[in-house]
């Protein structure tokens, strides 16, 4: 077993109100002529319009691409790299939020290397050659997609969620901007918040979690623990908003060097099987998974616990690890976040792919990471009571 680890970030980190301003001179090292890919939210916020005019103040041409919507598709990243190859960009910005980025670190990396998004997945295909030089913008705090080497892509063949994480899909600039943050409705601040959390935690109970992911998960969970009710409740709490946008970022190098685990294995084909945005099935499922998990992580579930609040500094490790567990299912319920029935999903439907699930979220490798390593079975049993959990009432074992 080696002795050392590997820690992989963006080259540069633009962070703070209006570091949005600097996309235009930021652009100007690196290329000539730019592609945007963004969604027809960021342009009716007017965000695009904002980022083309700083790139022609540097003399830079772009093009923009805004067909990606809630989930990120194999289709967007094709119709995204004709586009790029069509005007001869030379540079890539994402804008908007994690699908937005994802969409566009698949682009960079399939622009120079060839081939199909697809192929990349597992290592089968690896990125040889650098890829475009990428500058990744978050108009939300959730995602931290801007600080990961990971993409997260649909197949639209077969309805499965890629993972594909490799050095070359790593953004080299990330501009996080909490400003761009105030526009995002309470639902997806919830739910961009929740998926924050739920990086940071699975990255501190990881087994693959060391000595720097552990700082900056703990810190990006005070950070969301403190600001994210807060950012909820009053949407131009601008001190709340940094915090989150900070918070996002740290969780996101955190579990990009350390990975996920249980969560995001079967978070992934609720996504592409039922349309269910990342954030909110993360959300979903986060309390009776780490319920699932505790007793093999109680000691580290427990530091969390006594980040909620200074009550848990008088429990024994066993105490403050269901309290952390309750504390996070409270904070679901306080943020309005449904099961899946509720969501909308029809159970006879949902038990019919159950199995189909539970062998995806297994194979994605994510659940190996766990604590608590489980079965396909135990999959299909936590699919169970995810279903129709209750948020609004105590539900800890």
């Amino acid at each position: 077993m080696e002795n050392y680890k590997l820690f992989r970030s963006p080259q540069l980190t633009v962070y703070g109100r209006d570091a949005f301003n600097q996309v235009g001179s930021e652009t100007a090292l690196r290329g000539k002529r730019a592609l945007i890919v963004s969604d027809r939210i960021m342009e009716g916020l007017g965000y695009i319009e904002r980022c083309i005019k700083s790139l022609k103040e540097q003399n830079i041409e772009s093009v923009t691409y805004i067909g990606v919507k809630s989930e990120p598709y194999d289709k967007y990243v094709d119709e995204a790299l004709s586009l790029f190859d069509e005007n001869n960009c030379d540079i890539i910005l994402s804008l908007g939020g994690g699908s937005c980025i994802d969409t566009a670190k698949a682009v960079a990396v399939v622009a120079t290397n060839g081939g199909y998004i697809g192929d990349y997945m597992g290592g089968k295909k690896m990125a040889t050659v650098p890829s475009v030089p990428h500058i990744a913008i978050p108009t939300t705090a959730g995602t931290g997609s801007e600080a990961t080497d990971v993409t997260v892509i649909t197949n639209l063949s077969n309805d499965e969620k890629m993972m594909i994480k490799q050095p070359a899909f790593m953004p080299e600039v990330a501009i996080v901007d909490p400003l761009l943050t105030m526009s995002s409705p309470a639902k997806v601040t919830a739910a961009t918040g929740v998926d924050a959390l739920c990086h940071a935690v699975e990255a501190y109970l990881s087994k693959r979690a060391q000595p720097l992911t552990d700082t900056l998960a703990l810190s990006a969970i005070t950070l969301i623990v403190a600001n994210l009710k807060r950012a909820y409740e009053n949407p131009k709490d601008v001190e709340a908003r940094e915090g989150m946008s900070i918070g996002s970022m740290y969780a996101g190098m955190a579990f990009s060097n350390a990975s996920v685990g249980l969560v995001h294995g079967m978070s992934r084909p609720i996504g592409a099987l039922f349309n269910v945005p990342h954030g909110e099935s993360n959300a979903m499922l986060l309390p009776a998974v780490l319920d699932f998990s505790r007793e093999e992580c109680m000691d580290r579930l427990a530091v969390i616990g006594r980040i909620f609040s200074e009550e848990a500094t008088q429990m024994d490790n066993d105490e403050a690890s269901k309290f952390a567990v309750e504390q996070i299912r409270i904070l679901c319920s306080d943020l309005g976040i449904p099961n899946l029935k509720y969501w909308g999903i029809e159970q006879d439907k949902f038990e019919s792919v159950i199995n189909k699930m539970a062998v995806d979220a297994l194979n994605s490798g994510s659940p190996g990471n766990n604590p608590r390593v489980p079965s396909q079975q135990e999959i299909e049993e936590l699919y169970r009571t995810c279903y129709d959990y209750q948020f609004s009432g105590s539900a800890i074992s």
